[in-house]
């Protein structure tokens, strides 16, 4: 699994993740809404851990920096 997915894409993952866990756990979502959002972020975190995206790789996207050889 290569990964595909730069620092900042990772970043920006985490941290809407966050934002929708905590509007879950405050009450702003709810019901099968709030689910399917919990699900979408636990998915972000999942990918921001392992540095993959499986979409990324089906539609040819590398937010990963260009490795210049030195």
């Amino acid at each position: 699994m290569k990964k595909n997915m730069g620092k900042s894409d990772r970043i920006i993952r985490v941290l809407i993740a966050l934002v929708i866990g905590f509007l879950y756990y405050n009450g702003t979502i709810a019901g099968t809404l709030g689910i399917v959002l919990l699900v979408l972020a636990g998915v972000f975190i999942l990918t921001s851990l392992v540095s993959f995206c499986p979409l990324y790789s089906i539609f040819g996207i590398n937010t990963c920096g260009i490795k210049r050889k030195a």
